[in-house]
């Protein structure tokens, strides 16, 4: 192999790699939101640790699963804050 072929397929590896890490991270102005999202519209993985992707939950508004909304508006949708959501959790086992 040319080394041009070997260093572009380390880079594409790399960047595919990192990927789906970078897609999830919210910005600034957003917080994770537990138990507003409907079922498939997740935005990563659930409390439970039954899937680490978006788009696997399996209900709606399952206060394991979470969806990043702007900062402040968790509350308004009748959303759980991450502690809120492990302590619910936690009551159901």
């Amino acid at each position: 192999m040319n080394q041009r072929l070997i260093v572009s397929s380390a880079l594409a590896a790399a960047l595919a790699a990192a990927g789906p890490a970078l897609a999830h991270e919210g910005g600034p102005n957003q917080e994770r939101c537990y138990g507003i999202a409907k079922a498939g519209q997740n935005d990563c993985a659930n409390l439970a640790g039954t899937h680490g992707c978006a788009g696997l939950s399996k209900v709606d508004n399952d206060p394991g699963e979470w969806k990043y909304v702007a900062k402040g508006t968790c509350k308004n949708l009748k959303g759980l804050t991450e502690a809120e959501a492990k302590a619910k959790f936690k009551a159901k086992k």
